[in-house]
């Protein structure tokens, strides 16, 4: 559980031209899982096994992770490191100094990154829940990992030992008087611990978690709107008939 290894680099050293260039790649439409309190807590431990390394979340706190269903007991032995105590807030455990000497800049805080991220191509759900499942094996990059949603990414694939090693397969089709090439699936490299469903499973659960923590009163938020709804509803059936009653007598 205390394993570190490099966590995911969503949105190190994005430019502009980096965003635009990933833009025509379609994401997929992530699970909504965020009142499943299994997947949360799955997404919790995967979160902390294999992003707090290198990427804090530093407005979510450990013993928040009680409106997941956790305990105290299970938080501090399973999710946490041995330095960290249950109130504090999640810290990434790298050095921010060789962080920016490693990648060029600190890795971004990732308490509100489901929320950051989207755009009319999705939600920040959707882009986390695409990017992480389109990691492909490139040589020809310096961390031997390229993505179809973010080209030329700076970080290599965090999941990569759940996942394995593949590359992507393109046709080409002609589109206007040009050659286009058009993704349409993986050639598998070396096979990871994980089975393809396993991993995507795995990775909805990630991104369930992400997008609680981004708001952890979403689900709570949902309920009261739609009781205000139906509430509201009711009193205008009621105001309706009572302004009818009060004005039948009048002409």
């Amino acid at each position: 559980m205390k394993k570190i290894l490099v966590g995911f680099m969503l949105a190190i050293g994005m430019s502009g031209a980096a965003m635009a260039a990933g833009a025509g790649f379609p994401l997929d439409k992530a699970p909504p899982r965020t009142n499943d309190m299994e997947a949360l807590q799955n997404g919790a431990k995967i979160f902390v096994n294999y992003c707090l390394s290198c990427h804090s979340a530093s407005f979510m706190r450990f013993n928040r992770l009680r409106d997941i269903g956790l305990t105290d007991k299970q938080i501090a032995e399973n999710l946490t490191f041995t330095t960290d105590k249950i109130g504090d807030t999640m810290k990434a455990a790298i050095d921010p100094v060789q962080a920016k000497a490693w990648f060029g800049a600190n890795p971004p805080d990732l308490t509100l990154v489901a929320r950051s991220r989207s755009s009319g191509a999705g939600s920040g759900a959707d882009y986390i829940y695409t990017l992480l499942r389109t990691y492909y094996r490139d040589e020809t990059k310096p961390t031997g990992w390229n993505n179809l949603v973010f080209p030329n990414i700076g970080m290599p694939n965090p999941l990569w030992e759940l996942q394995g090693e593949r590359r992507p397969v393109f046709d080409k089709v002609s589109s206007h008087g040009h050659d286009v090439e058009v993704h349409k699936g993986w050639a598998p490299v070396k096979p990871g611990s994980l089975s393809a469903a396993e991993y995507d499973r795995n990775v909805g659960d990630l991104v369930a978690y992400l997008q609680w923590m981004a708001e952890p009163a979403q689900n709570s938020r949902v309920r009261i709107g739609v009781w205000v709804m139906l509430f509201l509803a009711a009193f205008t059936v009621v105001a309706w008939r009572l302004n009818a009653a009060f004005w039948k007598d009048i002409k």
